[in-house]
């Protein structure tokens, strides 16, 4: 495999995913009964379906991707380092932007009498910084990297282990998730399974093959069980849920991560490839911060274009990963023009030469 090509589709591949995770946060304007009144309708359904193939669908594949960089690093095996490294990379800009979270959106809802989260004891300050037995109310997105360091946690570990035995984690790693076991110690088991997959994708040659099938071979796995699933959910009457939900949903993500891979592969060779890669820099911010652009600009541009269920609200949902994109881009090259020590640090080191 062409080994530069191979490093713009990684960049590709998180750019495209983390463009999706916006779809999953986006601004409606409504509580979640409101959005079942709603469910059914024309503008509820295409929520769903950018959420499903573009955010949901295309998370595994960042967890898959640190699994194949982390295991191709010699200097993963020297515990302390690495540790070291992960902690400046991921979990203190993690806890910085959920006291961020908490100081803005929070603060944002006394000020402004903003419909947010707000602190209404220690125990909650402490589950929103440091995601201890449940998910955040604010930076919801947060769970993924709080349980990718714990991956990385154990990289060194599982880098030595034979690969019957990564097999052995990933099964069971697969069969917490489908039965709803993890937490507390893992919010999202299908983390440790996607990050253990892109270890035993680097040992063989799975990047290789993916990349080398037709397109069409990568899409149709993907379209038919993503179909299957949409309607589903779509139908009328309650979501598919229990294992036999839970199932589905990995398999759907696991044709998923291929699928996004081969396309990330065919844009690396693109006209297209350019732009996506002049974005990259800015993916982990973008990560990061977006749930919090979402509480406080949302309902500042849902003031121009509506709620859910107005004419312009389908313009809106669309448009919401690039606006935000836009506004990161825009934080991003401030920062590092005006402190390019925090632009570093709150991008986990990815806007240092930015």
């Amino acid at each position: 495999m062409n080994a530069a090509r191979q490093s713009d589709a990684i960049s590709i591949a998180r750019v495209l995913c983390i463009l999706g995770v916006v779809y999953v946060h986006a601004w409606t304007g409504l509580s979640g009964a409101d959005l079942e009144q709603l469910r059914g309708t024309s503008q509820e359904s295409l929520r769903w379906v950018l959420m499903e193939i573009f955010g949901h669908s295309a998370v595994p594949l960042l967890g898959l991707i640190s699994g194949w960089l982390v295991s191709g690093s010699s200097r993963t095996r020297d515990w302390g380092s690495h540790v070291g490294r992960k902690m400046q990379t991921i979990l203190l800009p993690m806890l910085t932007w959920n006291a961020l979270g908490i100081l803005l959106v929070s603060g944002a809802a006394f000020l402004f009498h903003m419909l947010a989260p707000v602190p209404h004891s220690a125990e909650w300050i402490v589950q929103e910084l440091f995601i201890v037995s449940r998910n955040p109310d604010i930076n919801v997105q947060m769970p993924f990297l709080r349980d990718l360091f714990l991956c990385m946690l154990a990289a060194p570990l599982l880098v030595r282990l034979p690969g019957w035995l990564l097999m052995t984690v990933a099964g069971i790693a697969l069969a917490c998730q489908i039965t709803g076991l993890g937490p507390p110690v893992l919010m999202r088991p299908s983390i440790l399974f996607f990050f253990v997959i892109g270890m035993l994708a680097r040992r063989g040659t799975l990047a290789d093959r993916t990349a080398a099938l037709p397109f069409a071979a990568a899409a149709v796995p993907f379209i038919l069980l993503m179909s299957f699933q949409l309607i589903l959910i779509l139908r009328p009457g309650p979501d598919p849920s229990g294992v036999p939900g839970a199932a589905l949903d990995m398999a759907v993500r696991i044709a998923a991560a291929l699928f996004f891979w081969r396309l990330s592969w065919a844009l690396a060779a693109s006209p297209a490839r350019g732009l996506l890669l002049k974005i990259e820099p800015y993916a982990f911010l973008l990560f990061c911060v977006h749930l919090i652009l979402i509480w406080l600009g949302g309902p500042l541009l849902g003031m121009l274009f509506g709620k859910m269920g107005s004419p312009f609200y389908p313009f809106y949902l669309i448009a919401q990963p690039f606006l935000i994109l836009a506004a990161v881009v825009l934080l991003g090259t401030l920062l590092s023009r005006v402190a390019p020590g925090a632009a570093a640090f709150l991008s986990g080191g990815r806007l240092r030469e930015t």
